[in-house]
């Protein structure tokens, strides 16, 4: 993975955590006053906190690369 040169703004990380939940990749990920997110794999999962934009970004690129994975060793 390339490293970013610069933080992930707000949109962004608002629109990468809307991606993961509409698709249905998390159940929820929702931003704190603090600038944290909290977020949920799955209904009865354990709410997680992720420390800020960046982590949020990270774990977007994580699922993707395991979701891409996945679909590559299906094929």
């Amino acid at each position: 993975m390339i490293p970013r040169s610069s933080e992930p703004t707000a949109a962004e990380t608002s629109a990468w955590a809307d991606v993961l939940v509409r698709r249905r990749l998390l159940h929820a990920a929702v931003p704190t006053p603090t600038g944290q997110w909290l977020v949920q794999d799955r209904p009865d999962g354990p709410v997680r906190v992720l420390l800020g934009p960046a982590d949020v970004v990270a774990l977007a690129a994580t699922i993707q690369h395991r979701t891409r994975s996945t679909r590559s060793e299906s094929r």
